[in-house]
């Protein structure tokens, strides 16, 4: 395996060829690393590079993590699983990445239930309770085209929240229905 350098500047990452081929992630944004954010990106992209499996990125709100996490994706140019703890941050991460990378797949996987009420039986009064949901149309559509991108495309970003866990089904069954 080839350890690939640092690239620093839009032009030579254009040129520069995937080791697997594809498409590069192409950074667009005016911001340039500050403060701890050149240390962290360093780190954690000798970190990808040496096949480190465990990495943290911790930092208070407003600190630039998400950039800081642009860059090390810039850096090493491999497809991106960024989980967030809930829908809303997942969202608002998602609208940060397809900035930063404008010409890049990415993609949103967060559950598709708008309500869900999970079955349940209350023994006091004997009683069995129906499962209830509603399925919001817009984001599974988005998750199918998460799942696309996955199976299409190498510069794929994907913006999840924990629940992405629990996936779509087998591969062989999902590809079996497009």
């Amino acid at each position: 395996m080839t350890a690939s350098v640092p690239v620093t500047n839009t032009d030579d990452l254009r040129a520069r060829l995937k080791l697997e081929g594809g498409k590069a992630f192409v950074l667009q944004t005016e911001f340039e690393p500050a403060g701890d954010q050149p240390t962290a990106i360093s780190e954690l992209v000798q970190g990808v590079q040496g096949g480190e499996h465990n990495q943290v990125l911790l930092g208070a709100t407003g600190t630039g993590k998400t950039f800081t996490m642009a860059k090390v994706i810039e850096q090493t140019q491999r497809p991106a699983l960024i989980l967030a703890p809930n829908k809303t941050l997942a969202a608002q991460l998602y609208g940060e990445f397809k900035g930063f990378f404008p010409e890049n797949a990415v993609e949103y996987f967060v559950s598709y239930y708008d309500y869900y009420q999970p079955e349940a039986y209350v023994a006091r009064s004997d009683t069995f309770i129906e499962k209830e949901s509603q399925i919001n149309e817009q984001i599974d559509r988005m998750r199918h085209a998460a799942t696309r991108a996955l199976l299409e495309r190498d510069d794929v970003i994907i913006v999840a929240s924990v629940s992405c866990i629990y996936g779509i089904g087998s591969v062989e069954t999902y590809g079996a229905m497009t």
